[in-house]
């Protein structure tokens, strides 16, 4: 193999299972494991591979309501409230977006009891001018990764 989309096979290999040893990869690109980890270490440095995590399905955990939480905010105070909304352990998805709605955050919650106390509490805040709230019915998709082209010029 060419090292040209070595990085591209690398990643789309770590897709498949991130648990894959150096060793395996290695076999798997037809490379050697200095080769891989040289790699590895390049594509963490240039924050391309952001770390390694599970996949957790929150529903198996009791987290079965999903909440698409939009929100109109004083312009001033977007960055400020998108840091509280990623503070909140629940809120799985922050979005700053053009639009009607400035702020779009994904929630998890064990029931909607629990999922109206928290967007109550986060209503009260003065920054927020309208919200409009969706639950989710069935998550068609979710935590999605593509694999990504390598045959890139």
């Amino acid at each position: 193999m060419t090292y040209e989309n070595l990085d591209r096979e690398l990643l789309n290999e770590l897709l498949g299972d991130g648990r894959a040893s150096l060793r395996s990869l290695g076999e798997e690109l037809d490379v050697s494991v200095t080769t891989v980890s040289n790699h590895l270490e390049d594509l963490e440095a240039e924050g391309i591979i952001d770390g390694y995590t599970p996949i957790i399905d929150y529903n198996e955990l009791g987290y079965d309501v999903t909440a698409v939480i939009q929100l109109k905010v004083e312009g001033s105070a977007i960055i400020e409230l998108t840091d509280r909304l990623r503070e909140q352990k629940q809120m799985v998805s922050v979005y700053e977006t053009t639009g009607d709605y400035d702020i779009i955050a994904i929630g998890k919650f064990t029931d909607t009891d629990g999922m109206n106390d928290q967007i109550k509490a986060l209503l009260s805040d003065v920054d927020i001018n309208e919200s409009n709230t969706s639950v989710v019915l069935n998550a068609v998709t979710e935590h999605e990764q593509f694999e990504l082209d390598t045959d890139v010029e």
